[in-house]
């Protein structure tokens, strides 16, 4: 994945926070889809709220290492990885450098 790649949230979604964790649900024909029903934990939903359509993946990795202790490597290939689930669902759209 190119770190200069920026993201957006799919705008078809609801998201609420939930006991520490971002849960986020489709919206299909003005309706919940409560069968596909997604959770992200503390980091993941730290991702999550940086994906504004603005911040490119190399930016959004710098503002969570400010966060967290981890090495720049394993923080690259981990939020890289959830940024490729996160587009595979649906729930997130390239804006920059990639096709929507």
């Amino acid at each position: 994945m190119e770190l200069e790649l920026v993201f957006r949230r799919n705008d078809s979604l609801v998201t609420r926070d939930l006991a520490g964790e971002k849960v986020i649900i489709p919206i299909r024909g003005k309706v919940g889809d409560l069968g596909n029903i997604y959770t992200l934990n503390g980091v993941g939903s730290d991702v999550w709220n940086l994906l504004d359509g603005t911040r490119d993946v190399r930016t959004i990795i710098a503002a969570l290492g400010e966060q967290y202790e981890v090495d720049f490597e394993t923080l690259s290939l981990d939020v890289q990885a959830l940024l490729v689930d996160l587009q595979q669902e649906g729930l997130v759209i390239p804006t920059a450098g990639g096709s929507e």
